[in-house]
């Protein structure tokens, strides 16, 4: 007798998985911390085997854990392909999205390309800023949804990908040697400023600032012409430059989430429909981190 998976104990393996905990990804699934365990135990109960290791004081797959993850992921973006194409308008007019620099380039093409495909009469506009302002522009509906990274996983938003924030520099560089430490900054308001300096402090680093950008471009230069190191996310980082880590005398930094924000209040259909892209785009990514 054939039987059939349900989605929704899927979507708490993948939320527990993505998060690390049981109740980031209660917060995530906006359920209770018990709910999403009593779906874990019915889900190991369906398949009579053991999803988490029980001696760990976090969540921790085991193996059949971690390949029921990639199915389940390339299951629920199935499911909502499906839901999204049977349930979409005809839709036109435009919508407003806000990224965070530095995620531009790695994630966001294929995501476009394949929107536009589908829905070529609607006009995307990318307005590129710092989460904070990103998250201040969604308040007061300047833009219709957005990217952010941030240190908490979905906490008041969707969980897209996890990533660690690390150091970058030239390849064969000097720059991480020198003291002070030249570094480079985002502009004022750039999430990943505070804990970089926290995270210098705590080492008793001495720094200065070298470089204060919203661009991505000239932050990466910097690095590039040997002129300062920055913090990254580790999927951002490009080609031209090395990840810096104990090795060079550096303290580790934080892990840090990209997440997807929504009004909290109306939400038009278009960017619903662009929520749905995102979250299939970032699919793929997100297993190859996992994976690496």
């Amino acid at each position: 007798m054939r039987r059939t998976v349900d989605l929704s104990l899927l979507r708490a393996l993948v939320a527990v998985a993505e998060t690390g905990g049981m109740t980031s990804a209660a917060r995530a699934l906006n359920l209770t911390q018990a709910a999403v365990s009593q779906q874990i135990r019915r889900l190991e109960e369906t398949f009579d085997t053991q999803l988490f290791c029980r001696d760990s004081r976090r969540p921790v797959l085991t193996p059949c854990g971690e390949r029921l993850v990639a199915y389940a992921q390339r299951m629920l973006a199935m499911n909502d392909e499906v839901w999204g194409m049977m349930t979409s308008p005809d839709f036109q007019g435009e919508v407003r999205l806000g990224i965070p620099h530095d995620i531009i380039t790695p994630f966001i093409p294929p995501i476009l390309r394949s929107f536009n495909q589908h829905w070529p009469r609607v006009r995307v506009t990318l307005v590129c800023q710092s989460s904070n302002n990103l998250l201040r522009m969604l308040e007061e509906n300047e833009i219709d949804l957005t990217l952010t990274t941030e240190r908490t996983a979905g906490e008041q938003g969707e969980l897209l990908l996890p990533d660690q924030l690390v150091w970058a520099g030239a390849k064969d560089g000097e720059a991480h040697k020198r003291r002070p430490l030249p570094v480079t900054f985002g502009d004022a308001r750039c999430s990943f400023r505070p804990p970089t300096i926290e995270a210098l402090g705590k080492a008793g680093l001495d720094w200065h600032l070298t470089c204060e950008t919203g661009d991505f471009a000239p932050y990466c230069a910097t690095l590039a012409a040997d002129l300062a190191v920055a913090p990254m996310l580790t999927l951002t980082v490009p080609n031209n430059l090395q990840v810096l880590g104990a090795a060079e005398g550096l303290p580790p930094l934080p892990t840090f989430y990209i997440n997807l924000r929504l009004p909290k209040s109306g939400v038009t259909d278009i960017a619903q429909e662009m929520a749905r892209f995102i979250r299939s785009g970032f699919a793929k990514p997100y297993q190859a981190a996992a994976a690496a």
